[in-house]
């Protein structure tokens, strides 16, 4: 069952990751001239560090369980995540030309609600895992 407490935490967590994850994205971009895909990659790599010190400490509340097996799952949903939120701004914004922070912010929500609460609710972080 989830819990509208964990989800609010969750997407609290998220919000400011994904400050983190578009300032480096942006600076990456606007400032020093990376490609968006690039800027996208770094940044959700930045974000994802915080999110999931967020996500053990305080969204899932999930510090009685060994810190490296999680790590592993996390590494694998937020790999996951990360493919999916770069080809998703490389298809918007290189093919399709949206503007590539309007491309991430539809991406990214899409992979933050499909993808990554509801992996790391049922296999990052979930109950009984060491």
């Amino acid at each position: 069952m989830v819990s509208a407490a964990t989800l609010l935490r969750h997407q609290t967590g998220s919000l400011v990751a994904t400050v983190v994850d578009y300032s480096v994205m942006i600076a990456l971009v606007s400032l020093g001239g990376a490609p968006p895909a690039v800027g996208t990659a770094a940044g959700a790599a930045s974000g994802g560090v915080v999110n999931f010190l967020l996500g053990r400490r305080w969204i899932f509340r999930a510090t009685d369980h060994k810190t490296a097996p999680q790590a592993g799952r996390y590494l694998v949903v937020s790999l996951g995540g990360l493919l999916l939120n770069t080809a998703g701004v490389y298809a918007l914004a290189e093919l399709l030309r949206v503007q590539y922070v309007a491309a991430r912010v539809m991406v990214s929500v899409a992979v933050s609600l499909l993808w990554n609460y509801p992996l790391q609710r049922t296999f990052v972080f979930r109950a009984g895992a060491s």
